[in-house]
Formats: structure tokens, C-alpha cells, sequence
């Protein structure tokens, strides 16, 4: 589907079982939150997860998008998830290890707008079928998964994530949805997150998926125009008369235009 909508900068998870972290996601500025009911809740926790993430999402968190990520298809907690995500009032519903359009297009089925997180060597090479699905608003990659299954070791960079990664933004983007970039795990390291956040935008993704609230600045600054950009931007398109011509030092036509107006757009949020 074609989202008319514009893509998170920042979507941030919080367990659904936490009660204290959705009271203070509404006092946040993310564009999105992610009420997890997958890995960040105990299996003891499940039910009143799913009942937390439907009464939070029907009070809503202000501005920001809202979304609940299920459990997995072969989960035994799955069918309740669907029915109390299709009952909601969420945005969004997220599917965790989606590895076939068939799954994806069961999850749509709901009636929300799908993310499907791609954590799996088999969810890569399906992406394009995934993101083509009726229904399906965008691709999350999920980063932690994704270097387990590939076998990637601790603490190594993202060289080895650089296939996966720009398959699912290829994937999203023909099928003109949304590309997530998948989480930075070290909470204490403010410039390895800004720097992971630029290679993000550098390889084409939209947003990032964050995991603490001290992560949203950031990720937002890093996702959003800077200021040369938009002074840039302003000008290339009081610039323009039509077809190709020099701009500055470089040349432009419609398709750079385009891209300015849509930055512009994107700070105008």
C-alpha cells in the first residue's frame, strides 16, 4: 500500500506489560510507540499485556502514532493478539518474523495498517513479496535477529547487516512504503547511536526503531532535515523554472524538486 502518511523518525518499544513506561511515553515526543506483547513480556504476562495495549491505545499517546506488536504467527498467543489488535483503537499492528507474503497478508486481514519486521534470512529474500502485500504500511528490520540468524558476532558493526538491510529499503520502496531501521542496543553511547542513525538515513530508511526514551532526540535530529538542508531545499525550489538547468554547482530537474518539497514537508510535522 502507499502510505499517505508521514514515516516515524522515531518509533519507540515499550513492553505493553509496563504500566509506568506507557504513563511516561505520553509525556515523550516520539513519533510513534510500539506496544510490545512479543519479547518484552513473560509468557505469565501475556494476557494482561494484551489487555494493557488495548486500553492504552484507546487512550491514545497525543500526536504520536500507536502501535502493538503481536506475537509471531507460530505463537500460541497469535490469534488472541489478532482479535484484541482488530478490537483496538491502535494505528498500527506489527508482526514480528514475517517470512512469507501469505503471512503478512493474514495479519492485514485485521483491517490495520501492517509494519512487518524482517529478522530472518527468509524474511530478506521475501521482502518484496511482503512489502507488496494489500495492507502492509512498511518494513522494520530487525537487527537483533537478523545478526543471530546470520551468525554475525557480538559487538561486530553493521558491515554484515549492509545486504539485509538495503534489500528491505529496496523492498519498501517499490511498493513506496515505509523503510524502519532496526534498534541500537547500547544505552550509553550517544555518538555510536547518532552515527548508526546517519548510516540509517544514508542507506535510505525512513526512521528509526528505538528502545529507550533517551534515544528519541537523537534519532529524530539524525532523521530529520538539518539546517543547510532546508536552506538548500527553499532555494533549489525558488530556483527551478522547469526541465533540466544548473543549481549551484549541480544540476537539477523535477525529480530534485520533488525531493525538496518532500523535505520541506517532513520538517513541517
Amino acid at each position: 500500500m502507499t502510505t499517505a502518511r508521514l514515516a516515524p523518525r522515531t518509533a519507540l518499544f515499550l513492553p505493553a506489560s509496563n504500566p509506568r513506561a506507557i504513563a511516561k511515553a505520553r509525556t515523550l515526543d516520539a513519533d510513534m510507540v510500539i506496544l510490545d506483547l512479543e519479547d518484552a513480556v513473560r509468557e505469565d504476562a501475556k494476557a494482561m499485556a494484551r489487555a494493557a495495549a488495548v486500553a492504552a491505545a484507546a487512550e491514545g499517546f497525543g500526536r504520536g502514532l500507536c502501535a502493538i506488536r503481536i506475537n509471531a504467527t507460530e505463537s500460541g498467543e497469535h490469534a488472541a493478539d489478532l482479535t484484541a489488535v482488530a478490537e483496538s483503537m491502535c494505528d498500527f499492528v506489527v508482526v514480528p518474523k514475517a517470512e512469507t507474503a501469505e503471512q503478512a497478508a493474514a495479519v492485514a486481514a485485521v483491517g490495520k495498517p501492517l509494519l512487518a519486521m524482517i529478522e530472518t534470512p527468509r524474511g530478506v529474500l521475501a521482502a518484496a513479496g511482503i512489502a507488496a502485500v494489500p495492507g502492509v504500511a512498511g518494513l522494520l528490520a530487525g537487527a537483533n535477529d537478523l545478526r543471530a540468524t546470520l551468525g554475525i558476532p557480538a559487538g561486530a558493526g553493521r558491515e554484515g547487516l549492509a545486504l539485509a538491510l538495503q534489500t528491505i529499503v529496496l523492498a519498501a520502496r517499490a511498493s513506496r512504503i515505509w523503510a524502519i531501521d532496526g534498534v541500537f542496543n547500547a544505552l550509553d553511547d550517544p555518538e555510536g547511536l547518532a552515527a548508526e542513525c546517519r548510516h540509517g538515513r544514508a542507506l535510505g530508511f525512513d526512521g528509526k526503531s528505538l528502545i529507550h526514551p533517551d534515544q528519541i532526540q537523537i534519532a529524530a535530529q539524525a532523521f530529520g532535515p538539518s539546517d543547510d538542508e532546508l536552506v538548500d531545499a527553499a532555494a533549489l525550489i525558488a530556483a527551478a523554472t522547469g526541465g533540466a538547468e544548473r543549481f549551484g554547482n549541480r544540476m537539477i530537474e523535477a525529480m530534485h524538486v520533488a525531493q525538496a518539497r518532500a523535505l520541506l514537508k517532513r520538517y513541517q510535522r
